[in-house]
């Protein structure tokens, strides 16, 4: 898939866990598994602000294109 998440990145960068993420954002781990992991379809405008918001960071810094 063209579009990478770099959740994994910014996560690192804040040193925070994965389920605290989750829990701060207000989604199931199973859910964030499934963005940060590539493998969503779609990502609300509702939860990339949150994510934004809790990780202190732009959309650019979690999304990003890359040509097959």
């Amino acid at each position: 898939m063209p579009i990478v998440v770099d959740i994994d990145i910014m996560l690192a960068r804040r040193k925070m866990g994965v389920g605290a993420l989750a829990e701060r954002v207000g989604i199931t781990p199973a859910n964030l598994a499934v963005l940060k992991n590539g493998r969503a379809k779609a990502v609300r405008f509702t939860t990339l602000e949150a994510l934004c918001e809790v990780l202190d960071c732009q959309p650019g810094d979690l999304l990003r294109w890359e040509p097959e």
